[in-house]
């Protein structure tokens, strides 16, 4: 039996941000109406030219470097993102090539926002039936190619990012007391496509189109989802919510944060939040928050740590760990 241990995290993010303020010169918007309605108050925008392999790349350099392995221990890349450079091939093929991995697998994992979620639970699944000792696992996006600017209640919410993390195979399964992944949860619902998507694509428009989200409906699935998914992690593993030492969630916005941590009867304290600086990243958020609260010193060895998301399709997920 073997389970998937956290090494190392590392992030990238472009050099460009996109304040509030700056925004509110470009569509009718203002600061105070960004903040009280999502909590955002910064972004990311990557340079033009600059591609999400690139991101990924950095990010992965970083986490490789954390993780304290030579790079050729890396026996299998999963990619997750919904902006990848090109139709195909995958997004990952790029970032293998740059860091000079021929031959091992690497491909992309697509569900949006909870792509970083579904990607870890693919990772830990090759881990666990002894395909892969030791995977990076990436969330990596440029949402700013997607957005209709016009659009201030969409083009406010989303950044551009990359996360990753290594994952290490050891033996043994994880639990309250042993370090690693001790459970994985997806979902999806594809009647709520209408909910969010984007208007086109290869195989209907050819082209591809801009981000759409009606959101209120959006905020209402999202908190009821991840309660739902939270409390089944939980009860899959014979844990109650005040076991939980951080929630590391989505970043798509407070309100739905604030909201789901309530539920769960989970104090503020124990939430990590980054929305603020980064806005929503899509499949970069969960390792863009993750990697803040290890380098912060905040996620220490030993503990419980509950990472969850939901996005487009609907697709949502959790992965409960001991790091």
């Amino acid at each position: 039996m073997y389970r998937s241990v956290f090494l190392g995290t590392g992030a990238y993010l472009p050099e460009q941000s996109l304040s509030n303020e700056e925004l509110a010169d470009r569509v009718d918007t203002s600061h105070d109406w960004i903040v009280e309605r999502t909590g955002i108050h910064n972004r990311h925008i990557a340079a033009e030219g600059e591609l999400t392999s690139d991101l990924a790349f950095h990010a992965s350099v970083d986490a490789i470097a954390n993780a304290g392995i030579d790079i050729g221990e890396i026996d299998l890349i999963v990619l997750a993102t919904s902006t990848p450079d090109e139709t195909f091939p995958a997004t990952a093929t790029a970032v293998q090539a740059r860091l000079e991995l021929a031959g091992i697998p690497a491909f992309d994992v697509q569900a949006v926002c909870t792509g970083f979620i579904y990607a870890l639970a693919v990772a830990d699944n090759f881990i666990r039936a002894g395909q892969a000792r030791t995977v990076l696992v990436i969330g990596a996006e440029t949402f700013s190619r997607i957005l209709d600017w016009t659009d201030r209640t969409t083009c406010v919410l989303f950044g551009d990012g990359a996360g990753a993390v290594v994952l290490r195979r050891e033996e043994g399964a994880a639990n309250r007391d042993t370090r690693g992944i001790m459970s994985t949860h997806l979902h999806a619902d594809g009647r709520q496509h209408d909910m969010l998507y984007v208007d086109g694509g290869p195989s209907s428009t050819k082209t591809t189109g801009y981000l759409r989200m009606r959101g209120r409906e959006v905020f209402r699935h999202a908190v009821v989802n991840l309660t739902s998914v939270v409390g089944e992690a939980l009860a899959a593993n014979g844990l109650e919510s005040d076991a939980i030492d951080w929630l590391v969630p989505h970043q798509a916005n407070k309100r739905i944060i604030d909201h789901t941590a309530k539920k769960l009867k989970l104090p503020p304290e124990k939430v990590v939040l980054t929305v603020r600086d980064h806005g929503n990243t899509s499949a970069a958020s969960v390792p863009l928050a993750l990697n803040t609260a290890v380098c912060d010193g905040r996620i220490q060895q030993g503990d419980i740590v509950l990472m969850e998301a939901m996005g487009g399709g609907f697709t949502w997920g959790a992965v409960l760990a001991n790091w």
